[in-house]
């Protein structure tokens, strides 16, 4: 199998944000690979482990995302495949899915695994929109795959701890959910094979580049504190019990 796995590098976690203009301030944090595209990584893996073939990461963004996708060739990757763009991040969800299709069309991959949205701005339509444009099957919050016979087996997750079993067939993109698998560290000696191992760069195209946008971002801010005291009961024990049950369930809506 060829699996072509899609992987943003993100602000870390921990990285104190700063605001500049409608981004953020990039000089001072520190950037790693997206937490749900580590969940498709680890799951390309282990079907190559076990079908055999390739795993191509495929990253979209400046210099500074080769080292992401170096992450990934230590793990087991085999190859990369980077879309050198410095405004990515102005893209909307279908220029970048646009990008990113159009990068993988002469490698015609068997796979293309998503994780379920970015940790930075969180959309969730790229492995949807990839799949239009390459008029392929998809299917999403895929928590376990069994390929046999062309095709697949796949459990979804939904709503209220339920799950759902289909069948897919070959080729196709599927979005990941986070937890379907235990992500491996990456050894020391594939940190050492990583070096060795070919990140291909491309040019997206101008016409994908520099289409008009379907959105635009027009604020970031760092979330505002407030706080609020409200007396219930007027010190009546019963009244404030009363009162605060209202409130939980009309407001808050937890009850």
């Amino acid at each position: 199998m060829k699996i072509i796995v899609c992987i943003k590098q993100v602000p870390a976690k921990d990285a104190p944000l700063a605001i500049s203009g409608n981004w953020v301030k990039e000089s001072d944090i520190g950037f790693e690979m997206n937490e749900p595209d580590r969940f498709a990584l680890e799951e390309a893996l282990r079907l190559k482990e076990k079908h055999g073939g390739e795993v191509i990461a495929l990253s979209m963004g400046p210099e500074r995302v080769k080292q992401t996708m170096k992450e990934a060739l230590a793990k087991g990757a085999d190859r990369g495949i980077h879309i050198a763009d410095d405004n990515f991040f102005q893209l909307d969800p279908l220029g970048a899915a646009k990008a990113l299709s159009a990068a993988v069309q002469s490698e015609n991959p068997d796979l293309i695994l998503t994780g379920l949205q970015s940790d930075d701005q969180g959309f969730g339509q790229t492995g949807v929109l990839m799949a239009a444009e390459l008029d392929r099957p998809h299917a999403t919050i895929i928590m376990a795959i069994e390929v046999a016979d062309g095709k697949m087996k796949l459990k979804r997750e939904l709503e209220a701890g339920w799950f759902q079993w289909i069948e897919c067939p070959l080729p196709a993109v599927l979005s990941i959910q986070s937890g379907i698998n235990k992500v491996r560290y990456a050894t020391l000696k594939g940190i050492m094979a990583a070096k060795k191992k070919e990140i291909k760069e491309v040019t997206p195209a101008a016409e994908v580049t520099s289409r008009p946008s379907h959105q635009r971002i027009e604020k970031i801010y760092l979330p505002e504190k407030t706080k609020q005291t409200q007396f219930l009961g007027g010190g009546d024990a019963k009244a404030g019990a009363v009162a605060l049950a209202e409130k939980l369930r009309t407001e808050a809506r937890i009850i």
